[in-house]
């Protein structure tokens, strides 16, 4: 059975830097599509950032530059490398798969895996 396991939220001044990490087991995760999502109190889920199983990436515009996505196969590791944080990025991420298509979708239906969440709080 997929199992896909966060770490690395935590709380982090305006300005500073988190790395998240997303634990994949029991998937073909080496082809599969990766996303970060996050969700904001009281706001509907919304992508971040998504990776490919051949490393085509997206990012969502308010991203601006800031945040990397990448993934360790011999780890079978996606990695969300956030910098220039600022207080509206304050959120619940979550790592998501689907299947190795090749697409990034934006939609949270799209995918088939989740994780349950690490929260990242960031202080003005």
């Amino acid at each position: 059975q997929a199992r896909l396991v966060e770490s690395g939220g935590g709380l982090v001044q305006a300005g500073g830097s988190l790395r998240l990490s997303c634990a994949a087991s029991g998937l073909t995760y080496s082809r599969s599509t990766m996303g970060w999502f996050r969700q904001a109190t009281g706001k509907q889920r919304e992508l971040v950032a998504g990776i490919t199983g051949s490393g085509a990436n997206y990012y969502a515009d308010f991203v601006e530059g800031r945040f990397t996505i990448s993934r360790d196969s011999a780890r079978r590791t996606v990695y969300l490398q956030m910098n220039s944080l600022k207080f509206e990025d304050t959120a619940v991420y979550y790592c998501a798969a689907r299947r190795p298509d090749g697409l990034i979708p934006s939609g949270e239906s799209e995918y088939d895996y989740w994780g349950q969440g690490t929260q990242v709080t960031v202080s003005s």
